[in-house]
C-alpha cells in the first residue's frame, strides 16, 4: 500500500508495443458522440489487481462503474492478460476502457531512424485492441527535462506519436505529476511549455487535479489559462499528510474529504476545460480499503451529477 505512483512508474510501467497497427474498437469509442464520463483509474486498486484482477475489476463494475483506466501493461499482456483476452473479460463484466497509462520512454524513439521502435508500436496496437481511446504516457523521464533542447525535441516526439496513434483512431495523451509545475527551462514552467509545443488535435492533456497540488499548481487555475486543452482529468482530492506521496505534505483521500475544490474544478473542466473523460484516482486511504475508498469516491462523483 505503501508504494508512490512515482515509484511505481519509475520501477514498473515499462511500454512495450509494435509494428502492425489496426483500427480497434477504439475508433468506436473515439467517434462516440460522449458527453461526459466516470470512470476510475485501476491503480488506485493495484494492490486487489495484483492478487485477484478477476474478482477486482467485477466488484468494480458491481459498484456501478461503466469505464476503468489500466496502469499495467507488461509483456503486450494487461494485468496478465493477453489484449484480445483482456477486452473479452472487459466485455463480459459491461466494462470499456477508453484510456490507459503506459509510459513512453526514451528508449522507445529511435532518434537515427526518426522513427518509434517496435516496442511503442506495440503499445500502440494492444490500445487499440482493448478499445483505447487515448494512450497516455504517465511520466517524462528525468533525462528529457534537463535542457531545454532536449526537452523540445523531445515534444515533437509528442507530437509524432499522436500521429502514431492517429492512424489507429486514437489519440495520444499525457499525465502530469508535480514536476511538470516546479521544474523550469530558460525561465519558463514545463507545463506551460508543453502545452505550447504540442500538438492539441494529436496530444491530449490528462490534468490530475491533485499532484500539481504537492508543487503549487492549482487546478482552477491552470484549466482558465489553458480553455478547451484537458480532455481528460484524474480527478483527485488531497489532506496534509506526514508521508506525502510525491515526498511533500499531502496524499490523495476520499473526494469531497480534503483540501481541492473538486467539484468546482470538474465542474470547470466541463464548461471550458474541454473535459469529457473524469477518472477517480485514490493513492491513499487513511485506513480504509482501496475498494471501499472508490466506491465513496464514485458515490461523490454521482452526488455532484457525474
Amino acid at each position: 500500500m505503501n508504494t508512490s505512483r512515482r515509484d511505481f512508474l519509475k520501477k514498473g510501467a515499462v511500454a512495450l508495443a509494435g509494428s502492425a497497427l489496426l483500427p480497434g474498437a477504439g475508433r468506436l469509442l473515439a467517434t462516440a458522440k460522449i458527453k461526459a464520463i466516470t470512470g476510475v483509474q485501476l491503480y488506485s486498486v493495484r494492490d486487489d489487481m495484483k492478487r485477484d484482477p478477476a474478482g477486482t475489476l467485477q466488484q468494480i463494475a458491481g459498484m456501478g462503474y461503466k469505464y476503468v483506466e489500466h496502469a499495467n501493461y507488461v509483456n503486450r499482456k494487461f494485468y496478465g492478460w493477453a489484449p484480445k483476452a483482456f477486452k473479452q473479460r472487459l466485455d463480459d463484466l459491461g466494462l470499456l476502457m477508453p484510456s490507459g497509462h503506459t509510459v513512453m520512454a526514451k528508449r522507445h524513439w529511435d532518434a537515427a531512424k526518426k522513427d518509434f521502435t517496435d516496442e511503442w508500436k506495440y503499445t500502440v496496437e494492444d490500445a487499440a485492441t482493448v478499445g483505447q481511446q487515448y494512450v497516455i504516457s504517465p511520466w517524462l523521464d528525468e533525462e528529457l527535462r534537463k535542457t531545454y533542447d532536449g526537452f523540445m525535441a523531445y515534444m515533437d516526439v509528442f507530437n509524432k506519436s499522436g500521429e502514431l496513434c492517429k492512424k489507429s483512431g486514437m489519440k495520444f495523451g499525457y499525465h502530469n505529476h508535480d514536476f511538470e509545475f516546479s521544474v523550469k527551462l530558460n525561465g519558463r514552467q514545463l507545463f506551460d511549455l508543453m502545452l505550447e509545443n504540442t500538438d492539441p488535435s494529436l496530444v491530449a492533456q490528462q490534468l490530475d487535479i491533485g499532484n500539481m497540488y504537492h508543487a503549487g499548481g492549482i487546478a482552477l487555475d491552470i484549466v482558465k489559462k489553458y480553455p478547451g486543452r484537458f480532455e481528460l482529468m484524474h480527478v483527485k482530492d488531497e489532506i496534509k499528510s506526514t508521508k506525502g506521496e510525491m515526498g511533500g505534505d499531502y496524499e490523495s483521500t476520499v473526494l469531497g474529504k480534503g483540501v481541492i475544490p473538486v467539484k468546482e474544478v470538474i465542474d470547470l473542466g466541463k464548461k471550458s476545460g474541454g473535459t469529457t473523460h473524469f477518472i477517480i484516482e485514490q493513492e491513499s486511504y487513511q485506513g480504509k480499503t482501496p475498494l471501499e475508498c472508490v466506491k465513496e469516491d464514485l458515490h461523490m462523483m454521482q452526488q455532484w451529477g457525474y
